[in-house]
């Protein structure tokens, strides 16, 4: 193969940087674009204040400027600590400025789970907002020597510890112009996104720029968003791909970003920044969309919504009956995929989501697939197997864990560790995690496909099943629940009953347990090793 460099094609010209660097993708080149020929647009909204496509390029350049006089470079990693805010994504944008590293930490952990973290991608920075200064603190009281911006009240960044600095103040100090635009290919990383880590410490997969544009252009091909007059709202976490991800695409076409501020979820204030921020595309995942709905007064909302979305867990029957009722003649898109893939794989349009209940939809255009066996075999449509891909959107690897990337990588797929079956029009079902899936006298009971069955009971708000060991079958199905009615919760043989056409004997659970609620992480994902450790014993 012939590698032909660009500086021979343009012969003895000098070619200025910027054209260089413009000629890369990546979302700086974006912001460059809109503050050129929209400056006055809103590229952020957050508790009703906006900042416009002019506005974020310079507090980007001030703050990418701060941080190269502090030491920050091209490579460099840098931890960022936030609750949602628009410092969050100036923050992730100034690194990027820098050909620098963001990587984004779930603000939920501990100051020694977020040092953990911190100390594997050999972070040099810490930019954290105010209500994590504490946080920061005690890291810093380990690693004096993270280079540290506190965004909020000038007086917040005591509480980092000694050398911590305002973040506001070094952005107004910095010149927006010192740092001339580097040149950032893209293949080079812009994030890397520890996954949350259900199964042991969690690994850093290294995003690019390429991933992120595949990211943009599947959501906006999905959401059909082809409108500067774009607005999401963006509830999940800014540090769960999720939330950095829905960014992505309002780069690409200059839309609107509304930050939704970090706080419990509570559906009746969601609706209320949907109709004043006039949102057109919104993401939830089920439970959320199950409150939503169940809102008094939501069908008289003056909303601007032209698509919902959801994801991360199945959806039951009758929460996607619930989003058509409410939400009637919109789009209802469902999303599938992993932080590894940046992260969207599948897609389930509206028009099929109450035809092809419990489907994730058909592989996106930009990621191919294959349904295998531990062989590596393709297997028959109807068939179990694992879901692999390959495609633009895959991460570069595991952040300093070779053994982990090749795991992942092997046989030149990336082993997502979900197991599916495909029907024949080509829809995929999800059935299990592969180290969730529960053996019992050698049949292969998958948690998803129970859990889906028992989710239509009544009685039951959520369903979570686990494994428990059992003197006979070595384990059995069992069913830890949150009631709908907490003074009526379902019995074991009601539960039973209502599975008698639904499961196979071997597939129903043999026990049950009433919980308030279910453990989850940041992400929503339900903790089952926390189930585990907590029930299935004896």
């Amino acid at each position: 193969m012939t590698t032909v460099d660009s500086s021979t094609v343009a012969g003895s010209a000098r070619i200025d940087p910027a054209l260089t660097a413009a000629r890369r993708y990546t979302w700086l080149t974006q912001l460059n674009r809109h503050a050129s020929q929209m400056p006055e647009r809103t590229a952020l909204r957050f508790q009703g204040s906006s900042t416009t496509w002019r506005e974020l390029k310079d507090r980007v350049d001030r703050l990418a400027a701060a941080l190269a006089e502090r030491g920050i470079g091209a490579g460099a990693r840098c931890g960022v600590v936030m609750t949602n805010c628009p410092e969050y994504i100036e923050s992730v944008l100034a690194l990027n400025r820098l050909g620098a590293i963001a990587v984004p930490v779930n603000f939920r952990l501990v100051a020694d789970e977020i040092a953990w973290i911190l100390t594997d991608c050999g972070a040099t920075g810490l930019l954290v907002d105010a209500p994590l200064a504490g946080i920061a603190g005690k890291i810093r009281a380990e690693r004096n020597d993270l280079i540290c911006l506190v965004a909020g009240p000038a007086a917040a960044a005591a509480d980092a510890g000694p050398g911590a600095e305002s973040y506001d103040e070094a952005v107004a100090a910095a010149d927006p112009g010192a740092v001339p635009m580097v040149v950032v290919e893209e293949t080079a990383i812009a994030l890397i996104m520890y996954t949350s880590g259900t199964t042991g410490r969690p690994k850093g997969a290294m995003l690019s720029h390429l991933n992120l544009l595949m990211q943009s252009i599947t959501i906006v091909r999905g959401w059909q968003l082809f409108r500067e007059d774009e607005v999401t709202m963006v509830a999940a976490p800014l540090f769960h791909i999720a939330g950095i991800g829905a960014v992505a695409p309002m780069m690409l076409i200059g839309g609107t970003t509304v930050v939704f501020p970090t706080k419990a979820f509570d559906p009746g204030e969601v609706l209320d920044a949907l109709e004043a921020e006039k949102v057109t595309g919104f993401f939830l995942v089920p439970t959320q969309w199950q409150a939503v709905c169940a809102t008094p007064g939501v069908a008289d909302r003056n909303l601007s919504l032209r698509a919902i979305s959801w994801g991360a867990s199945p959806a039951p029957a009758s929460t996607l009956q619930a989003m058509a009722e409410t939400f009637p003649g919109l789009p209802n898109i469902a999303v599938f995929g992993q932080t590894e893939m940046s992260p969207v794989t599948c897609v389930l349009d509206g028009d099929d989501a109450l035809r092809k209940i419990g489907s994730v939809g058909k592989p996106v255009p930009t990621v191919a697939v294959r349904i295998v066996d531990e062989q590596m075999h393709d297997v028959p449509n109807g068939t179990v197997g694992e879901i692999v891909y390959r495609g633009p959107s895959l991460m570069e690897g595991y952040w300093g864990n070779p053994r982990a990337t090749e795991e992942a990588f092997a046989d030149g797929w990336f082993h997502s560790g979900d197991l599916v079956r495909r029907d024949d029009e080509g829809f995929i079902y999800v059935v299990d995690r592969k180290k969730d899936m529960i053996i019992s006298g050698g049949e292969n009971i998958y948690c998803a496909e129970v859990e889906s069955a028992l989710a239509g009971h009544p009685k039951i708000l959520e369903v979570s099943l686990i494994g428990a060991p059992h003197p006979r079958w070595v384990e059995t199905p069992l069913a830890v629940i949150t009631p709908a009615d907490p003074a009526d919760p379902p019995t074991l043989e009601e539960i039973n009953e209502w599975c008698r056409d639904k499961l196979a004997s071997y597939k129903k659970p043999t026990r049950i347990e009433i919980v308030e609620a279910l453990p989850r992480n940041a992400s929503g994902k339900v903790l089952k090793g926390e189930l585990r450790e907590s029930y299935a014993t004896g």
